[in-house]
């Protein structure tokens, strides 16, 4: 069963779908998990939608929703910022705790690339959070820009961007708007798996608020809460050493899986291997 819901964050409307187990019993409460999108995309986003059903039918209620900006949410269209995305996921298992059928005790936050980062953040200053889950996620935006641009030529060109952007920002006030693969480099051949209605160019602060993202200032703080990292062996996107050095600087308990046949988008891929990690990993943690 599917509800669409919405819930404050900061005074802005967030809009949500929520996925509800149908052999869910009247005053039984579930575990519960967030599904979190990834950078400038959505709700809809099949990265979100094959994951919130899988958890439906493991016995879940799970919840995909639009961060602020983005989809059918409030908040300034493409002004995707770090940090505000960490309050709404706060925001949002405010809302889970909120209703009656979820375990308040038994909520995880899952998340993909952008999504993954900002789900291990909310994880680390969020002790509300019981669980934690990244695929393809990454912990420090410095380095992660500059192995994503580190063809010849392609970290100047970057860096040259945001000073031409800061300049004119300091002369007029305005700021510049960035196509979204000259700030994150996306093969052609993988660009079919990004939403309908995913933001195409963003403001320069958005850029800035990635490059200062440290989710490895934090990570450490899940634990003793477990975390599950997931990332493609050889991943187009982010690059794979994020969630290696994420996991070092993790505690216990937490669990590393690096996964051959699957690219960036492996929660959208249906992989076997993949759903069984999650599902057997979950099982672990609530029992369901």
């Amino acid at each position: 069963m599917e509800e669409r819901v919405t819930f404050d964050s900061q005074g802005l409307k967030l809009s949500g779908v929520l996925h509800i187990p149908d052999d869910i019993k009247p005053g039984e409460k579930r575990p519960a998990c967030l599904v979190l999108h990834g950078f400038g995309s959505n709700k809809d986003s099949k990265a979100c939608i094959s994951p919130a059903k899988l958890l439906e039918k493991w016995g879940y209620i799970s919840l995909r929703f639009d961060m602020r900006g983005c989809g059918q949410s409030e908040g300034p269209r493409a002004h995707i910022i770090c940090m505000e995305q960490v309050e709404d996921t706060k925001s949002a298992v405010t809302y889970l705790m909120s209703r009656p059928d979820v375990d308040p005790a038994k909520i995880a936050s899952a998340g993909h690339s952008f999504g993954a980062a900002v789900s291990v953040y909310a994880g680390g200053v969020d002790k509300r959070i019981a669980a934690v889950i990244s695929s393809g996620g990454w912990g420090d935006g410095q380095t992660k820009f500059e192995l994503q641009h580190s063809k010849p030529g392609a970290w100047k060109k970057f860096t040259d961007t945001l000073e031409r952007g800061r300049e004119l920002r300091a002369r007029t006030g305005e700021s510049i708007k960035i196509n979204r693969y000259d700030i994150v480099p996306i093969p052609e051949g993988m660009r079919g798996n990004l939403a309908p209605g995913s933001i195409m160019e963003f403001p320069l602060e958005t850029v800035e608020s990635m490059l200062a993202f440290r989710a490895n200032d934090v990570v450490g703080q899940i634990a003793p809460r477990p975390l599950l990292l997931l990332h493609a062996s050889t991943d187009s996107v982010t690059p794979t050493e994020q969630s290696i050095i994420l996991f070092q600087k993790a505690g216990m308990p937490a669990d590393l899986h690096l996964v051959a046949d699957v690219d960036h988008f492996m929660f959208a891929e249906n992989n076997e291997m993949v759903t069984d990690i999650v599902r057997t990993w979950l099982k672990k943690q609530f029992g369901q």
